[in-house]
């Protein structure tokens, strides 16, 4: 457990990649394999149950402290992390904890079928193994939540330099269906790879923003320009026989789209394809918040599947029949995919527009929002597969972000080394008389923007709710986001995908502000 404290604490104090991919490779090196295995499933977010409610943790910990509860909650709002929180309060170690990190693995997995009781007792225990960076590492362990900065990419290069095995391969092996109690260290690193679980996907291939005029790029005609479609993107796979379906956040969703699932056999399909996937009714693509309907369902029954039909489009092919494409060129994949898949159906092949040249493209992109699309992806012929976000291989030329301008009558205080200052807001727009919230947004302010804020949010506070403050209606700001739709979850009526502030406007006062109906006007329903 030693060695996984000193590898967060190495990890959390710098934002250096290389010297992140040190101590992770010096981690390696120095500890037991179950413990290599449990960091490696915990800071790649393959992570055990919880055991245990925040809410409990909360009243344990004010209970060995001997500090009211609400004293508690104040210093967590001060604080900006719950279990930094909890690590600073609770008493000095009265012993010292020598389980192995596995072996605290298996004490948290053996208590998930336990009582409130026996539960309680272990992590009382525990924190009274361990100092305070300790128990800090340990109640990470316990809520999730680990951010420091450990992408999958990273994780992936660490283990490739330590065991010496190609990084895509080892890419390859980490987005398998593995867990950390049943996979060892040595077929988590071994330098062959006979493919024994038939689910694995391939790494996704990422886009980057397109950042210039799309004719710097060269000649139309050496590019593919398709359709971006606003659904989940996947890899659909049948190998042997075996169907599955996995999202680009790396999750097991074959139960959620049993139809594309049921589609896949009966086509007889023999391979990886990337695509994805969309609600279609009618002939067109359906937006995202239908899409939303079929998420996060253990189960989704007859109704669900009727009211919400979805379809696999696939716009690239990875292996086909056993052979491994993604060296190929793109207009090599394409002539494959076009004879793998139909052009309708269930499942089918994205077609891309009929456009010939960078200027129609700007004229198509414009008509995004009507396909039910982002914008567009740009993709050379040439370029090979390759996992992650390359230059050169991919761009998204998305279209411009809906805007609105709003009020701000809501802050809250952020998290983290901003936790003393005032960053999550929730905005506003006039509806009569009055003003009705709209969506919530932290990101789009420059760090000296946020101070002045923050100065403005407690000198001209209305009421307090916990972290949470009403201030005067003054503050107008330019919102930016994805699409909106309707909504009868929300007191406005509408739900915007992907809010966040694109600049504060300090020249507009808050009478000009939007009104309800103008927001609800930007609702695409063709």
């Amino acid at each position: 457990m030693n060695a996984f404290i000193d590898l967060f604490q190495a990890l959390d104090e710098t934002t250096k990649t290389n010297d992140k991919l040190r101590a992770l490779v010096h981690f390696f090196a120095l500890a037991d394999d179950a413990d290599k295995v449990w960091a490696v499933a915990l800071l790649s977010g393959k992570r055990p149950k919880k055991i245990v409610r925040s809410a409990d943790l909360r009243m344990w910990c004010a209970e060995v402290a001997d500090v009211p509860l609400w004293l508690l909650e104040e210093s967590y709002h001060i604080v900006g992390d719950l279990a930094e929180t909890l690590a600073r309060l609770s008493p000095p170690p009265k012993q010292v904890a020598p389980s192995s990190l596995s072996g605290w693995m298996a004490q948290i997995i053996a208590l998930q079928d336990q009582p409130t009781e026996a539960r309680k007792a272990f992590i009382l225990d525990a924190w009274s193994g361990l100092d305070e960076f300790g128990r800090f590492v340990f109640n990470k362990i316990l809520m999730g939540g680990f951010r420091i900065g450990v992408s999958q990419r990273l994780m992936t290069r660490a283990l490739s330099q330590y065991a010496e095995v190609d990084i895509s391969l080892m890419a390859h092996r980490l987005m398998g269906k593995w867990d950390p109690v049943h996979t060892t260290w040595e077929s988590l690193i071994k330098p062959n790879d006979d493919m024994a679980d038939l689910s694995r996907p391939y790494p996704f291939c990422l886009a980057y923003p397109l950042e210039t005029s799309p004719e710097e790029l060269g000649d139309f005609q050496q590019f593919r320009v398709e359709w971006k479609w606003d659904g989940i993107r996947a890899q659909l796979i049948r190998r042997n026989e075996e169907v599955f379906i996995w999202s680009r956040g790396e999750e097991l969703s074959t139960d959620q789209f049993p139809e594309i699932e049921a589609a896949a056999h009966e086509l007889g399909l023999k391979g990886v394809w990337d695509g994805e996937i969309l609600v279609f009714r009618d002939g067109e693509v359906q937006s995202f918040g239908d899409l939303q309907k079929r998420l996060g369902r253990k189960k989704v029954g007859p109704k669900i599947m009727q009211s919400y039909p979805v379809v696999f489009r696939a716009y690239d092919l990875m292996e086909y029949d056993g052979e491994d494409l993604r060296s190929q060129p793109l207009r090599s994949r394409l002539a494959r995919l076009s004879h793998s898949l139909p052009t309708e159906g269930l499942i089918h092949i994205s077609q891309p527009p009929e456009i010939g040249t960078w200027e129609e493209a700007k004229a198509l992109r414009e008509t995004s929002r009507a396909h039910r699309a982002e914008g567009f992806m740009i993709k050379p012929l040439d370029a090979p597969y390759e996992g992650g976000r390359k230059r050169g291989i991919w761009w998204k030329w998305k279209v411009d972000p809906l805007t609105i301008d709003a009020v701000m009558i809501y802050a809250m205080r952020g998290h983290g080394r901003r936790a003393n200052l005032y960053t999550d807001y929730t905005f506003a727009v006039r509806d009569g008389d009055g003003l009705v919230p709209v969506c919530k947004a932290y990101s789009g302010l420059t760090d000296e923007e946020i101070r002045e804020v923050d100065r403005f949010v407690k000198a001209n506070t209305q009421e307090r709710f916990g972290p949470v403050r009403s201030v005067n209606p003054e503050l107008v700001f330019e919102i930016a986001f994805e699409g909106i739709r309707l909504s009868s979850r929300h007191k406005s009526g509408v739900a915007m995908r992907f809010p966040r502030i694109a600049r504060w406007r300090k020249d507009k006062p808050v009478e000009e502000i939007d009104t309800l109906n103008d927001v609800k006007g930007l609702i695409y329903d063709g």
